[in-house]
């Protein structure tokens, strides 16, 4: 097994060989209505099913209670050897073809602005619409190969060299405002805490006692699902990337407000699945060396922000926005899409602070059937992140190798889901709307309705 416990990945190192979770904070208040007091303990293998758990493409294979789940060395021994090997000068041919391929796309998009002025008639614009449309899909999707390299660097499965990746990293993820070494940080959180209800990082969902949760019911309820769905991928799609980098929207409520930019937590922190309230949230970015990296993330941005400005006052704001800004839109969506739907869905449950462990998390996640050209694009980002959560310093084109691995040794753990893509994110999008407690696990729900099988007694829970 490889070295795992240096630099951003100590914490996620860390969660992995204990696979147990430190004391919290302690607390000062309970809510009211607690899950604690609501949730119900069953017997081991007991199934659960709710009111949108049908729709799923994974036969309710996770929804059972108490289920006995491989340990952390358990998994990473299934792995071969060569998994771990990392090659610098592999990773530099994956990562030149995303970027050469970015430029080219990019120099064209340039050469179009320059040679289709913004004076051309009016019975024109849709074309021009069309046009800068369809360039901002395909040139997003294409940035989107550069961006998975630098997630690459962030993980150390780019090679051997701490140095040489870290500058890799926050050079590719800076050209694409990213700051690199803060979320470097907040994405090995993420691993760390995958689908715990309290401390995971990103797409955490809201518990149906929470104000949150209450709402999201609430606006399920007058809006329809149909409605619901659409404000939902819109939410995600368009905005979701700045708001988790501006205020840690989907991030842990135990983190409380969160800034990528400012290495402060703010507001009020609470654990969703017991109901308590925090003294004080929980540092994102503890300590100085972090609150420095930060500081040098910052510094990154801002340069390319600064060659972004000079850019659009030589050769006008709309050039800049149309060759710049509408790929980056679309690759914020990629992102945003990926991280959703790897670790969400109908039947995917959550753990609370008392039952969830490491390897939980990990195989929670789920890989998906993304088109072979958009998979390639994307080093497999989607398809083998089961993978990844079991070692994220594979690199990515050994990944398959230990996906067939992983599924051989654990085939009623690893969790693939065949329905497409598009037919995922609606589900996703309309029907995950808060999480509840059947023992314990915590489940999807759009209405509250939840049953579990114990013995010949299905039993209806609300």
């Amino acid at each position: 097994m490889p070295d795992l416990g240096d630099g951003a990945l100590a914490e996620e190192a860390q969660a992995r060989s204990s696979d147990s979770l430190p004391t919290p904070a302690a607390t000062n208040g309970v809510l009211r209505n607690t899950p604690s007091t609501l949730r119900q303990d069953y017997p081991p293998g007991c199934p659960v099913r709710t009111d949108v758990s049908a729709l799923g493409g994974l036969q309710h294979r996770a929804l059972v209670t108490g289920r006995p789940f491989p340990t952390a060395r358990q998994l990473l021994e299934a792995l071969p050897s060569e998994c771990y090997v990392r090659s610098l000068w592999r990773s530099l041919g994956y990562a030149s073809v995303s970027v050469v391929l970015t430029l080219v796309l990019g120099g064209l998009g340039y050469v179009l602005a320059a040679r289709w002025p913004a004076s051309l008639p009016s019975w024109s614009l849709p074309l021009q619409l069309l046009m800068w449309t369809v360039y901002a899909a395909v040139t997003g999707t294409v940035a989107t190969g550069v961006w998975v390299c630098a997630h690459e660097c962030g993980h150390g499965a780019f090679c051997e060299s701490v140095v040489v990746q870290d500058t890799i990293g926050w050079v590719l993820h800076s050209l694409l405002l990213v700051p690199y070494f803060s979320w470097q940080r907040s994405h090995a959180v993420h691993h760390s805490r995958t689908n715990h209800l309290d401390e995971g990082e990103t797409h955490v969902p809201h518990s149906a006692y929470a104000a949150a949760g209450q709402s999201n019911l609430w606006m399920h309820r007058m809006l329809g699902t149909d409605a619901f769905g659409v404000l939902n991928v819109l939410a995600h799609l368009l905005s979701g990337w700045p708001a988790y980098l501006l205020y840690g929207a989907t991030g842990g409520p135990v983190r409380g407000l969160t800034n990528h930019f400012v290495p402060l937590s703010m507001g009020r922190a609470a654990r969703q699945s017991t109901g308590e309230h925090l003294n004080a949230p929980m540092s994102l970015f503890p300590g100085r060396r972090w609150k420095l990296k930060v500081l040098l993330s910052d510094v990154g941005v801002l340069l390319v922000l600064a060659a972004l400005v000079a850019w659009a006052r030589t050769d006008g704001w709309r050039t800049m926005l149309l060759v710049y800004g509408g790929p980056y839109l679309v690759t914020n969506m990629w992102l945003v899409l990926y991280t959703w739907l790897q670790h969400t869905d109908v039947d995917v449950p959550h753990y609370g602070s008392e039952h969830w462990t490491w390897a939980k998390g990990a195989l929670l996640t789920v890989d998906r059937p993304y088109p072979p050209l958009i998979d390639w694009l994307h080093h497999r980002i989607g398809s083998t992140h089961v993978a990844h959560h079991v070692c994220s310093r594979i690199p990515h084109y050994r990944a398959r190798l230990a996906t067939i691995a992983l599924r051989k040794a654990f085939p009623e753990y690893y969790l693939y889901d065949p329905t497409p893509i598009y037919r995922a994110l609606w589900r996703v999008a309309s029907r995950c709307v808060v999480v509840a407690p059947v023992g314990d696990l915590w489940v999807y729900t759009a209405s509250g309705e939840r049953w579990v099988t114990v013995g010949s007694d299905e039993r209806k829970l609300v």
